[in-house]
């Protein structure tokens, strides 16, 4: 079994050399988040604000408003 073992850990150890030099070997291009990742966030984050900032400030909402002591009941018919 210990053969087998040494055999089969070689395989994987070879196997990460393999994929690590494969992956030297490459060009490292810049994808699309590489390039533009901070500006499509911080755009994203912007636009965000923008729309809740308005839909906020749209609405006439008075913030912490309590009914008590305003509402009367009115007289059941």
């Amino acid at each position: 079994m210990f053969p087998l073992a040494r055999a089969a850990q070689s395989l994987v150890a070879r196997g990460i050399q393999h994929t690590a030099v494969r992956g030297a070997h490459r060009k490292h291009e810049p994808t699309f988040h590489d390039k533009y990742g901070t500006v499509v966030l911080l755009a994203g984050a912007s636009m965000f604000t923008a729309v809740w900032g308005y839909v906020f400030t749209s609405l006439n909402v008075e913030w912490g408003i309590s009914p008590v002591g305003r509402v009367t009941p009115s007289e059941w018919r």
